[in-house]
């Protein structure tokens, strides 16, 4: 059974996203703030958590920052429709993807189902087909689940690990925005293509040594995005 941690001081979102979420067997737990989903997190096992931006006492991008400094856990984040900056920042901050609100409750269950499923394949077990990626200096270890550059481990999170697998996997290959969407999230787009962006932007600065000069993550302008490099 997967735990979910819904983290939002608005009690009418937390008790809509229970009524959501509960039927498919998730266990909910709640937090009004940062500082309880913080205290939580030390007591419990949890597999995600949704995370809403504006709280009092700890909000979200303040916590998620602290969550990022010990742990790779799945984070959507709660953002009003009207909020993109919000929601900018907390992918910047290690966030894996957004829900806006008011909610879809079929949103609500394809993004959480998604984020577990790539929290699930980072953790998961290697199989005989499974193992290492190579391209110039980044070594990505499907068995192990770890990515190293020029030998030195570099942490991702699920959603960057996923994306940077397909790509390495498919050397010179073009994906647009909504291509890459749609096979990481393995869901309609729902128009969130803009968070690839993002995500983008977070693996060129963990793997490249110049992020504005990419030697491996390119853009290939008006189409989308490419790995590049002595395989």
């Amino acid at each position: 059974m997967y735990h979910i941690l819904v983290c939002d001081d608005q009690k009418d979102i937390v008790n809509a996203l229970k009524i959501y979420l509960a039927p498919e067997g998730y266990r909910l737990f709640e937090a009004s703030n940062g500082l309880e989903a913080l205290e939580l997190l030390k007591k419990e096992t949890i597999h995600l958590i949704l995370l809403d931006v504006m709280m009092p006492e700890m909000d979200g991008i303040t916590t998620a920052r602290k969550i990022r400094e010990f742990s790779n856990i799945p984070i959507i984040f709660l953002t009003a429709k009207s909020e993109t900056e919000d929601m900018v920042l907390g992918l910047n901050v290690g966030g894996d993807d957004y829900i806006t609100k008011p909610f879809v409750p079929e949103e609500v269950l394809a993004r959480v189902r998604s984020c577990l499923r790539r929290y699930d394949q980072l953790r998961s077990a290697p199989s005989a087909t499974e193992g290492q990626l190579v391209i110039g200096d980044i070594v990505l270890d499907d068995r192990s689940k770890t990515v190293t550059v020029s030998g030195d481990s570099v942490n991702l999170t699920p959603t960057e690990f996923s994306i940077l697998r397909l790509l390495m996997a498919n050397p010179g290959k073009v994906y647009s925005s909504k291509e890459l969407y749609e096979s990481v999230w393995q869901e309609a787009s729902f128009g969130s293509e803009g968070a690839v962006a993002v995500h983008i932007r977070h693996l060129r600065e963990k793997i490249e040594i110049d992020p504005s000069e990419p030697r491996y993550l390119k853009v290939v302008w008006g189409q989308g995005y490419k790995m590049e490099g002595d395989s």
